[in-house]
């Protein structure tokens, strides 16, 4: 007998992560999207994998991810609104044989379908697992300060980066590798999945100029906590904007690294 798929932890941990993104502002209205690697042993504890319920177009060759299961929020579907009524707003989905369809498994019981950023979270996925086998989360977020901040910055990665790690002492910890950046583009596009699947071979964050971050992780909590601290130093960079007397010196950013054994990117520290 198979076990109550609402009990199952990864549909409490998309329950807990949409909760929380929207209470902090990071995914007004139906904005965000998040999708999560499953593994498929797990999965079949709670269904039966031989029923699809229908099949959806991908709307890209996913053949690198035939076989794979993900959980995903849908299109046009809120946030707040997953809590309560997870069967409506999540989906289960397989890549089928084909590549350029997926079958899904539950969810969407209204007869939706996964978000409008599907083909730009399977090629990040596809671009993370290639540097990293235990990555799992793709999530996509409007937070407030970052938007900001990326628009008084210049579109460079080293440079925004530079002001992050300048900004809190936590930040350079937290993400050694940077932060990419893109400049502003048609989102919903193949396009631009693209060019964040690029990004992806390097950084675990990517930020859309004027729309919002892609974050991804090993687990819930890594993709969360990168965009978190990106957004908390993002805030303090804006509230100092046009004051600051004192930023983080590169030296004691490089002691930051080295006490924790990190490697930060290249080019950005003197």
């Amino acid at each position: 007998m198979k076990k109550n798929i609402l009990e199952a932890p990864f549909v409490k941990e998309m329950c807990d992560a949409t909760a929380n993104m929207y209470r902090l502002g990071w995914d007004e209205r139906n904005g965000g999207n998040i999708s999560y690697l499953l593994e498929e042993e797990e999965v079949g504890r709670y269904l039966d994998l031989n029923k699809v319920i229908r099949t959806i177009p991908t709307g890209f060759d996913a053949s690198a991810l035939i076989g794979k299961i993900f959980i995903v929020t849908g299109t046009g579907k809120y946030f707040k609104n997953v809590e309560k009524d997870p069967e409506c707003n999540l989906g289960i989905v397989r890549i089928a044989n084909d590549g350029t369809t997926a079958e899904l498994l539950w969810g969407w019981s209204d007869g939706g379908k996964f978000t409008s950023e599907f083909p730009a979270h399977m090629m990040s996925h596809i671009s993370r697992l290639s540097v990293d086998p235990d990555h799992r989360i793709v999530m996509h977020s409007h937070p407030t300060y970052t938007i900001a901040m990326n628009a008084v910055c210049p579109i460079d990665e080293k440079d925004f980066t530079h002001r992050l790690w300048q900004s809190n002492t936590e930040a350079v910890v937290v993400f050694p590798d940077g932060v990419g950046v893109l400049p502003c583009m048609v989102c919903g596009t193949n396009e631009i999945g693209i060019a964040t699947a690029e990004k992806m071979k390097s950084f675990r964050l990517v930020v859309w100029t004027n729309h919002g971050i892609y974050g991804t992780g090993k687990n819930m909590d890594e993709a969360f906590g990168l965009i978190e601290t990106v957004e908390k130093t993002a805030q303090i960079y804006m509230l100092a904007l046009g004051h600051t007397v004192n930023v983080i010196p590169d030296q004691i950013i490089k002691e930051l690294a080295a006490l924790w054994n990190l490697t930060p990117l290249e080019g950005i520290l003197e």
